[in-house]
């Protein structure tokens, strides 16, 4: 039996959120035209739409005022049109733009990197640990012993606490990073890790249709993962989560739907979303390429 349109099986979601589709000629509901820009994507590097969303609905583009960002006690999204870019301290030509930090609640920062020509980083505070994610351009990692690594567009890092290190930049590039104050447990002492994102193998997940990469050890040094989930057009998490754990989530393709809550809200590529801990949380994908995000998750220690 095929299945029923995408559309009306989120209609009721639709519904919630108080949105208007407009109806276009006699194809109903399911005719409405998706809101990411209809440009042949295969001709776009990987991940061009992260970093140049397209406000929507596009109607409300010229709006004054107008942003899809969320505050909320257990929730925030944080939609591209309200990021506020400033220099990043301690880095070189490079702007930074602040998406989740403890101000909301929050024990880890997630924030975007923009490097210009000739940009090098900072390094974190003492004792936190930092992961970086290219999305645009390329980057040279090198550390204290001189020991360099290209970092190209769906490559990562995981840099230690207190590992000395540096990122360059000679062109232009864009990073997602995630900093913590690392939890130390015992003898247990992470490493450098260096790799990318068609390297790490599909983990199995019982009941999902989803399909989920790790991209750091699921052992016990490390106190946070990042998962990338990919989703194809009208799959969806089964299960409604509910957990002890944080989440910090960039949107690196797609559109979809998200629940946060008791609220549902749109969401596209470009799009940074924060749970906190016990907010129920689902996800179904809507339009016709595939959803693909960031998440990061703390895993391996005590919540006390």
């Amino acid at each position: 039996m095929q299945n029923p349109c995408v559309s009306e099986l989120l209609l009721s979601s639709f519904t919630l959120i108080g949105l208007f589709i407009p109806v276009l000629g006699d194809g109903g509901f399911c005719s409405a035209p998706s809101i990411l820009d209809q440009t042949d994507a295969s001709s776009k590097p990987l991940y061009w739409k992260a970093t140049n969303p397209t406000l929507s609905p596009s109607h409300l583009q010229d709006l004054p005022g107008f942003t899809r960002s969320v505050y909320k006690r257990d929730h925030a999204l944080i939609s591209p049109e309200s990021h506020v870019f400033s220099p990043l301290p301690d880095w070189t030509n490079t702007l930074g733009a602040y998406l989740i930090s403890p101000a909301m609640g929050s024990h880890f920062v997630m924030y975007l990197a923009k490097m210009q020509e000739n940009s090098r980083s900072g390094l974190p505070p003492d004792d936190v640990e930092r992961f970086v994610f290219v999305i645009q351009g390329i980057v040279t990692l090198t550390n204290s012993s001189g020991i360099s690594d290209k970092l190209m567009v769906d490559s990562y890092a995981y840099l230690p606490p207190n590992f000395e290190h540096s990122l360059k930049c000679d062109g232009s590039a864009t990073l997602a990073v995630f900093e913590r104050r690392h939890a130390y447990l015992g003898n247990h002492i992470t490493e450098l890790i260096v790799g990318s994102t068609d390297e790490q193998p599909l983990i199995e997940t019982p009941g999902e249709v989803f399909e989920l990469r790790k991209l750091l050890p699921a052992s016990m040094p490390y106190d946070f993962n990042i998962h990338i989930m990919d989703f194809q057009p009208g799959e969806f998490l089964n299960v409604k989560e509910v957990h002890y754990n944080q989440h910090g989530l960039l949107l690196l393709e797609g559109q979809g739907i998200y629940r946060l809550g008791d609220s549902w809200y749109p969401v596209q590529a470009g799009d940074a979303i924060w749970m906190a801990p016990f907010v129920p949380q689902w996800y179904g994908a809507l339009g016709k390429t595939r959803t693909r995000y960031l998440l990061y998750k703390d895993v391996n220690r005590n919540p006390l």
